[in-house]
């Protein structure tokens, strides 16, 4: 192995695999959305957080629209 690399001479690319990096946020959910998840997560054996995300990808992928009624 070098002892010194010239770092200046190398190919800087960026990570291919930066996209897929999941980003923390802090959000507020009620306690029933929670509790929905977590029990899912039991008979699934996927953590809440994971079974959430990918309900959340599946509703971009698919466009989905919501439906709100203030009653």
């Amino acid at each position: 192995m070098r002892e010194e690399y010239d770092i200046k001479n190398l190919n800087p690319r960026k990570n291919p695999y930066t996209k897929l990096v999941k980003k923390q946020v802090t959000i507020n959910l009620d306690e029933n959305i929670i509790v929905y998840f977590k029990e899912k997560a039991e008979s699934t054996g996927i953590p809440y957080q994971t079974l959430i995300n990918l309900y959340l990808k599946d509703c971009v992928t698919n466009n989905r629209n919501l439906e709100i009624s203030w009653n």
